[in-house]
């Protein structure tokens, strides 16, 4: 069983004319709206999430209960603002801690979280932050396009990324929440955290003189601040916690509108009659295609190189590797053989250097088999004289023998 005590509070702070904040918290559910939008529409929309909220929690006490409660707010803000054109523009932030039981029967502490709003968790006096702004600022920051201590300062802080009745499809962050006896939480609006850094968060949400008081000297510490925006604060402490049998962690999206599948008569009715533009488009597709394969086609077979085909020397026409599925084919298969090369023209060869054109790689191959034969007749003369001259030198001899014997 998980139990906790609260206390909250809400203030419009020392600029504001009026309080766009809405606050709800019982025995199981706390949460906060930070309405936004012209006049009175962010505090119509503040109150309407709440009240949507809390009615379908208690509805369906689950995770999945909460989650639609927070999608079926933002459908209502949305529907709302369409209707009245003096609501165009409102949105609100919502956050949101609820003892949800999940399929074991087992009541745990989940956050649910859209906006701004923060939710923090103390623990022997430190403090955690639990929920992630978003906003742009502190999505750069995520991003590491900005620090912190820019962010905090930065003209776009204030600008969401998400809220409830923002879009017709609204993300939700949700997190289950891993607490001791003890421990607190602390849910508020920007107007407390823009406001005390988080030390000073902590030494006051922690002190030990009751909820009630701590909740009172949050709101007068905002507004001696400044007070520049409306200050909402809950504060609760579990007596008791249990953790969820299967903790999550993730953001849930609504899903998009199923889509009307057409009838069988109305498909027939458009396969009879196809518009011009859908012949246009089928026309220009198959071109840019056809352009395609063309072009493929014309770089595959744009080059020519020499390769070997089995013994011999043969022209290739196509890239070396092929391109896709246009493979290099023969187009001409010399009489040279592989062995009349030199060491460096088979070298040439089996690097499959292109040449632009058949006449060109024909005429490589005659100069590579041309080296060969200039290197071949090249030993055959120097091999020829050293021959000569053995026979001059028997000759000799023998002449000089038979003058000796006269």
């Amino acid at each position: 069983m998980t139990r906790w005590r609260f206390a909250a509070a809400t203030d419009t702070g020392l600029v504001r004319q009026t309080n766009q904040d809405a606050v709800y918290v019982d025995d199981t559910l706390a949460i906060i709206a930070d309405g936004m939008g012209g006049h009175a529409a962010g505090e119509v929309a503040a109150a309407m999430a709440i009240e949507a909220v809390r009615r379908g929690y208690h509805e369906n006490a689950s995770v999945e209960g909460l989650v639609e409660s927070i999608q079926y707010a933002n459908r209502e803000v949305v529907a709302d603002a369409r209707e009245n054109p003096e609501h165009f523009g409102m949105g609100t932030t919502i956050i949101a801690v609820g003892l949800t039981v999940d399929l074991e029967g087992r009541t745990s502490p989940t956050l649910l979280h859209v906006g701004d709003s923060r939710a923090y968790q103390l623990r022997d006096g430190a403090l955690r932050q639990l929920s992630d702004d978003h906003s742009v600022a502190e999505e750069w920051v995520r991003m590491g396009r900005l620090t912190p201590e820019e962010a905090a300062v930065h003209p776009r802080r204030h600008q969401l990324t998400r809220g409830v009745g923002v879009e017709d499809t609204i993300s939700i962050d949700v997190s289950s929440i891993v607490a001791a006896s003890g421990d607190r939480l602390l849910l508020c609006s920007d107007g407390l955290s823009n406001e005390l850094d988080q030390d000073t968060l902590a030494r006051i949400a922690s002190a030990p003189n009751g909820l009630e008081m701590a909740v009172e000297q949050l709101v007068a510490a905002a507004r001696a601040s400044g007070g520049r925006d409306n200050i909402s604060v809950i504060l609760l402490e579990f007596d008791e916690v249990k953790v969820a049998s299967s903790p999550v962690r993730r953001t849930m999206s609504t899903a998009p509108p199923p889509v009307e599948r057409p009838t069988k008569t109305a498909r027939v009715r458009r396969r009879r009659v196809p518009t011009w533009r859908a012949w246009a488009f089928l026309v220009l597709f198959l071109a840019v295609v056809a352009g395609g394969v063309a072009i493929v086609r014309w770089y595959a077979y744009s080059t020519y190189y020499l390769g070997e085909d089995g013994n011999t020397i043969a022209v290739y026409e196509g890239q070396p590797n092929g391109v896709l599925w246009f493979k290099p084919k023969i187009v001409k298969d010399t009489t040279i053989l592989i062995k009349q090369l030199q060491p460096d023209g088979r070298a040439e060869v089996g690097a499959t250097i292109s040449e632009p054109n058949l006449t060109e790689a024909l005429t490589e191959a005659t100069y590579l088999h041309h080296l060969w034969r200039m290197g071949q007749t090249t030993t055959t003369t120097t091999t020829t004289p050293r021959s000569t001259t053995t026979t001059t030198r028997s000759t000799t001899a023998s002449t000089t023998t038979t003058k000796a014997s006269g």
